[in-house]
């Protein structure tokens, strides 16, 4: 079946299958928010991605394996609900921002800077450091050498736009980092993962960045 990202609360996890690696994506909690789940498929070693609510859903996702780890993409609390439960029933390592970590309250790992590497069994993921919507959020960046990159952006990302910020130099920080570090670094075929919603490509936003400058949302 064809992957399209589209997932629901209470309904089905949607498996993204590349050569290496499987995505599965489920929606959970009051906030839809996005968790997803990372399996090596040399190693079937898994990671999970924002342990956000309904630990229960996670763990039946994650399954009679485990995880390795859990990443936290930052500290807002829809993103970690159920971080605790999860990381008490697997024994996973925990991983977050160096600038997040503090605002986490389940004791971080590794503390992850930019351009460090993090791995599910043989794949590597590369973290990007985006500073505006939390001072330490994290994308992840996934480059199949098979096919095209894929990102998972949190809530620095949407389709239509970057996350929430408070202050314009915020705003401008977090368009900086995603100019440099995620449009300028990926092509337009760079699937993104998003923290909430559907997802969507770097090609299908790039048209838009200066508009989205421009009204400063």
């Amino acid at each position: 079946m064809t992957y399209t990202g589209e997932v629901k609360v209470g309904g089905p996890a949607d498996v993204h299958e590349l050569a290496d690696l499987m995505i599965s994506k489920v929606a959970v909690g009051p906030m839809n928010n996005n968790a997803y789940l990372l399996r090596c498929r040399a190693t079937d070693e898994q990671l999970l991605i924002d342990a956000a609510a309904e630990a229960g859903t996670l763990l039946s996702l994650i399954g009679d394996d485990g995880i390795a780890s859990v990443v936290t993409t930052h500290r807002h609390g829809d993103h970690w609900g159920a971080l605790a439960e999860v990381v008490e029933a697997t024994g996973a390592r925990t991983y977050a921002g160096a600038l997040d970590a503090e605002g986490i309250p389940v004791a971080t790992d590794v503390l992850v800077a930019d351009g460090d590497t993090v791995t599910v069994g043989r794949v590597s993921l590369t973290a990007r450091h985006l500073v505006g919507h939390t001072p330490g959020s994290i994308a992840l960046v996934y480059d199949d050498p098979h096919g095209h990159a894929h990102v998972f952006t949190g809530d620095c990302l949407f389709p239509g736009g970057p996350g929430r910020t408070t202050r314009p130099e915020e705003f401008n920080s977090l368009m900086d980092g995603l100019e440099v570090k995620v449009f300028g670094a990926l092509p337009d075929e760079t699937w993104v993962y998003p923290g909430h919603g559907n997802d969507t490509t770097l090609g299908a936003e790039r048209p838009h960045l200066s508009e989205w400058r421009a009204r400063g949302w």
